[in-house]
């Protein structure tokens, strides 16, 4: 367990959810937040997080629809300690975490939805002091791949993935959701200011239909005073769904 030290303890959505990180390593940013808003999930069904870190995407996701339960999947020790930890502080009884190398190892059963934020950052890159961060942002050759192959292996027919990814990976990612079985390949992006370029976006996705691909407007973040508009603060601060998704 992580000494209480080591930790800074902060909220997420407005102060609803309480939310523990490592002060010193990677630090959550927008992607679970934004990734959890986009779930057309619905009670009881199951979900997993593919690197759930310390719980961020699933708890904002149970939060805005009660009545789920599912698993994240964490390599890291400490982070998957720590996310159970953050489960439990906030009453998300239905959920479980599992220490695993994905996908090597799998949760058991079957899930309506999953969702990831893959590492991406080159192998060959400068490395992170920090183990945590460099696991959770170094990406090996084939990780896209295998995460998206091992999503096959969890979900039910019709089940939805989601990612979370720069830019660069669009292509990468779309072509490999088709060659694997998913179809209905919907593109979200988020506009860093009105005008600018988009650098992270959501793709979703179903397993086992045929249906076409859309890319969607997607939303604006921040006001040119780097505020967040009022459709961000809606979803990163109160909770609700994306808007058009």
């Amino acid at each position: 367990m992580a000494h209480s030290s080591d930790l800074s303890h902060d909220t997420l959505l407005g102060g609803r959810i309480a939310y523990s990180q490592f002060r010193i390593g990677y630090r959550t940013g927008l992607e679970p937040v934004l990734m959890a808003a986009a779930i057309p999930a619905r009670a009881p069904q199951r979900v997993a997080e593919i690197g759930c870190g310390a719980g961020a995407g699933l708890l904002c996701l149970s939060q805005r629809i009660a009545g789920l339960n599912g698993t994240g999947v964490e390599q890291n020790p400490e982070t998957a300690d720590l996310a159970r930890q953050n489960l439990s502080a906030n009453a998300r009884d239905g959920f479980t975490i599992l220490n695993a190398r994905f996908p090597d190892t799998l949760p058991g059963g079957l899930f309506d939805h999953c969702f990831a934020n893959p590492p991406w950052h080159a192998p060959d890159g400068t490395a992170s002091p920090t183990e945590r961060r460099d696991l959770a942002r170094r990406a090996e050759p084939d990780t896209l791949k295998l995460w998206i192959r091992g999503a096959t292996r969890l979900l039910r027919h019709k089940g939805s993935l989601t990612l979370a990814l720069p830019v660069s990976l669009m292509a990468a990612a779309i072509a490999q959701l088709t060659e694997s079985g998913f179809g209905g390949v919907t593109t979200y992006p988020f506009w860093p200011k009105a005008g600018r370029e988009v650098r992270i976006l959501l793709l979703q996705a179903r397993y086992g239909v045929r249906s076409p691909a859309r890319m969607l407007p997607g939303m604006i973040l921040h006001e040119e005073d780097g505020g967040f508009t009022p459709q961000a603060r809606t979803v990163l601060e109160n909770g609700a769904a994306l808007p058009g998704l």
